[in-house]
């Protein structure tokens, strides 16, 4: 029975998640596997990867291959590294200590990338929001400043007519008042 280390897809539509699973190779895809060793999630950046690194290195030590996709997660999570030094201590090459301290190293300085971009993507997000949040403001700014420039030219506007209408009506008291004026000259004279 020749065994694969694959992927296994849960989740929904447009959402993929994977199970990476150790799987007889003529099992379906999604079908009967014979250990979970950890799951892979595509949707997060950077992507999420939660992985058993002893129980992948047992099964890369039992002769399962990777697929492709597996074969980079497994590298990325450093389980390739872990069975090659292992292979190194079978050999007398190195000791287990030696080993261990060049998987920790290696895995620590990988952290510190993931950590880095970690950063890095906060950052830009952040950067981006306050870009967006200034180029907001500035269209307020102009948007306000055209409403008060419309508010002043429809003053403007109606000044003149207000100012007609109020030499009109001053023009109309003037003469009401001039006959009325006239009337009580001659109620007086009388």
């Amino acid at each position: 029975m020749s065994v694969k280390i694959r992927l296994q897809r849960h989740g929904k539509k447009g959402k993929p998640f994977y199970w990476v699973v150790a799987a007889d190779a003529r099992s379906k895809r999604d079908g009967k596997y014979l250990e979970k060793i950890g799951t892979y999630n595509p949707n997060t950046n950077p992507a999420t990867i939660d992985l058993n690194l002893d129980s992948a290195v047992k099964w890369l030590h039992n002769g399962a291959q990777p697929t492709d996709t597996a074969r980079a997660i497994l590298s990325y999570k450093g389980a390739l590294l872990k069975h090659h030094l292992d292979g190194g201590i079978r050999k007398g090459a190195l000791t287990q200590e030696q080993a261990d301290a060049k998987l920790s190293a290696w895995l620590d300085a990988k952290a510190g990338k993931v950590d880095a971009k970690k950063d890095g993507l906060t950052k830009a997000q952040a950067d981006a929001k306050a870009k967006a949040f200034k180029a907001e403001q500035e269209v307020n700014a102009k948007r306000l400043a055209a409403a008060a420039q419309a508010e002043a030219d429809a003053i403007a506007a109606e000044t003149p007519a207000v100012e007609e209408e109020v030499a009109e009506v001053e023009a109309e008291a003037t003469t009401e008042e001039a006959p009325a004026a006239e009337e009580n000259n001659e109620t007086t004279e009388a």
